[in-house]
């Protein structure tokens, strides 16, 4: 069981981050262009959340964003699996611009700066890159990292470094895997798996091996729900047979979320602290682009 300590830990945040996050993203909502898409081009926008871990703060630092577009429609075989999807840049030779004359890296639009990845979970996100790239089927997301990173754990501060120092994490996408707004305008949701990314080493500290998965609204579904009171210290774990797991951990008000869901059936784990009971939830059913609403969850000692 995890102590009580780490959850109360991952439940101190920064309110004005969160607040000026939360008013971005309400902001880039309110304001899509109905202008149309000039003639060979695509509308993209990638939103950034987070699968949140037990630290009380995770800082990335985000440079720049662009995505390897294959001008000749060419589709590559999407069998791989979503364990192989993420990767650092140097470690593997897969920038074939120059190699392969139809595949082009293009930049998108974004707001660099350092991002508190635990502010975006529970339903919560913000527009990390967006704009017009030359039209074709994206293959990989080339994300630039900058040297200010860091995490917060039991109020102290630690530096996170890459491995052998890249600065460049490839995110490869299948090309079904985009929500279609309208025509040639496509949406992503880029989901840091912290728990799965943050590696502590046998000397204490903390390097960086990401992992991403990627969701979307429209094709996939999510559950919500408000668990009391504060201090059990709730960890909720969503899972499927076919062992598919997400995390979530509630605001200080009880309110959680989860997206990303596969539609199918899915469990609710709460696991908790000070003395309070965990609680099961069976047989959730996930539907495409709802919301599930599992209500209030009342924990006991």
């Amino acid at each position: 069981m995890k102590s009580t300590l780490l959850k109360r830990g991952l439940l101190v945040l920064s309110i004005p981050v969160l607040a000026a996050i939360l008013l971005y993203s309400c902001k880039k909502d309110q304001s899509s262009s109905t202008e149309p898409i000039p003639q060979n081009q695509q509308k993209v926008s990638l939103f950034l959340s987070d699968d949140p871990g037990l630290f009380d703060k995770v800082m990335l630092d985000i440079r720049k964003v662009e995505v390897l577009v294959d001008t000749c429609g060419k589709a590559d075989d999407d069998s791989w699996n979503d364990s192989d999807r993420c990767w650092w840049d140097e470690d593997h030779d897969h920038d074939r611009q120059g190699r392969d004359s139809c595949q082009v890296w293009d930049s998108l639009n974004i707001h660099p700066g350092v991002y508190d990845l635990l502010t975006l979970r529970n339903g919560a996100d913000t527009l990390l890159a967006g704009g017009l790239i030359k039209k074709g089927v994206m293959k990989q997301i080339r994300i630039t990292i900058g040297s200010n990173n860091s995490l917060v754990k039991n109020s102290v501060t630690y530096p996170v470094t890459s491995v052998s120092g890249q600065s460049k994490i490839i995110v490869r996408i299948r090309h079904n895997e985009w929500d279609e707004v309208s025509t040639d305008n496509l949406q992503l949701w880029l989901d840091f798996d912290i728990q799965r990314s943050i590696i502590r080493t046998w000397n204490g500290k903390f390097i960086l091996r990401p992992y991403i998965n990627v969701f979307t609204i429209l094709k996939m579904g999510s559950l919500s729900g408000r668990v009391t009171p504060w201090d059990a210290y709730p960890v909720i774990s969503v899972y499927n047979s076919n062992k598919d797991t997400l995390y979530a951990l509630p605001w200080r008000s009880g309110e959680f979320k989860v997206r990303g869901l596969k539609t199918g059936t899915w469990n609710v784990y709460v696991n908790t602290s000070n003395g309070y009971k965990d609680t099961t939830i069976n047989n959730v059913t996930i539907e495409r682009g709802k919301d599930t609403k599992l209500g209030d969850i009342t924990l006991h000692k």
